[in-house]
């Protein structure tokens, strides 16, 4: 696939946030905390400048276009990673993971979602070059995905699932954490802490989720350059959008339904696309279909009212039933649980 973007700008680009995430990472190990409020703010307000700069960048280096499809690339892939957030919350909640090295296991599920998504990427990549017939089935599976968002019963998302029971069987697991240690030694004998299972059961899940992102993401743009960096930035900095937000995260109630609409609409995006570009024999005679296509500006401005909407309602709600109850609505996770 060509690009509109020089070659060392997209070399340099993957080298800077490589050398960013490395920084990250070490900065954790050495220094295992809790963020403060000012500290998570700074942070998440960084990246999302950086973010900015970024597309500004692919402006004036590239064109409109690109820089548009980043955008919208980079808020759908930000927007799902809130939603992957909230599970790993539940995911550190159900294995009490010790809140100083939440960090840590946070940036290692972020660093499995990079390299999950990095592959997936280059496989999606490969099989549109050839197949353009895939977005079908990107399609279908988005607006599937969608409708098991919002579908009834679909709220357990426990660390405790087949993939962990599994491991439970033929790894022997301690009782109790080691700090942040993946091994421990329990009467004479080596184990695995259950810092492992966290990392087993946060690596499934980024399986899970790159399953609905990758494709969600190709319905916006066809460069793999962008598809990467919209995902490495919206990952970037989740780890402090956690801490940030806290105990208000699992407020967002209606967050779900923005996710779905989100998902749904690229879906039936992707399917009109394949119809255009048909080339299968048995629809239509193997003739591009005339449907409408819906240009990168209708879809960014489709992406921001959906979250938009979805979080203001959501806080609205949060809102009101705090005051019911004589409370304040706050951030901020280390509050949150200080309190529990």
């Amino acid at each position: 696939m060509t690009s509109v973007l020089p070659l060392w700008f997209e070399i340099g680009s993957m080298i800077v946030l490589v050398a960013i995430l490395v920084i990250d990472l070490l900065l954790i190990v050495r220094r295992p905390h809790v963020p403060s409020m000012r500290e998570a703010s700074l942070w998440v307000g960084f990246y999302v400048l950086l973010a900015l700069i970024f597309a500004g960048s692919i402006y004036l280096l590239g064109d409109v276009q690109h820089g548009t499809e980043f955008l919208a690339g980079w808020l759908t892939e930000y927007s799902l990673s809130i939603d992957n957030l909230f599970v790993f919350v539940l995911i550190l909640a159900s294995f009490k993971v010790p809140s100083a090295y939440q960090q840590r296991a946070l940036m290692i599920g972020i660093v499995l979602a990079l390299v999950f998504r990095g592959l997936f990427i280059l496989a999606g990549a490969a099989i549109i070059e050839r197949f353009i017939a895939v977005f079908f089935i990107f399609g279908a599976w988005l607006i599937w995905t969608a409708w098991q968002q919002i579908k009834p019963g679909q709220e357990d998302h426990g660390g405790d699932s087949w993939v962990v029971r599994q491991a439970k069987k033929v790894m022997p697991i301690s009782d109790e954490y080691d700090g942040g240690k993946l091994r421990t030694t329990v009467d004479g004998k080596r184990m695995w802490t259950p810092f492992m299972l966290v990392l087993i059961s946060l690596g499934t899940t980024d399986l899970l989720f790159a399953l609905d992102s990758i494709p969600a993401i190709f319905g916006i743009t066809k460069s793999p350059f962008i598809v990467f960096t919209a995902n490495v930035f919206a990952l970037m900095g989740l780890r402090q959008l956690y801490f940030l937000l806290g105990g208000l995260l699992e407020r967002l109630e209606y967050l779900k339904y923005g996710i779905a609409a989100i998902l749904a609409f690229i879906g039936v995006k992707l399917i009109l696309h394949a119809l255009h570009e048909n080339e299968l024999p048995f629809i239509n005679g193997g003739e591009h279909v005339p449907v409408p296509e819906i240009d990168i500006w209708f879809s960014l401005g489709f992406i921001v009212a959906a979250m938009a909407v979805a979080t203001i309602l959501s806080l609205v709600k949060a809102n009101r039933e705090a005051r019911s109850r004589g409370e304040h609505l706050h951030l901020g996770a280390a509050e949150h649980r200080e309190e529990q």
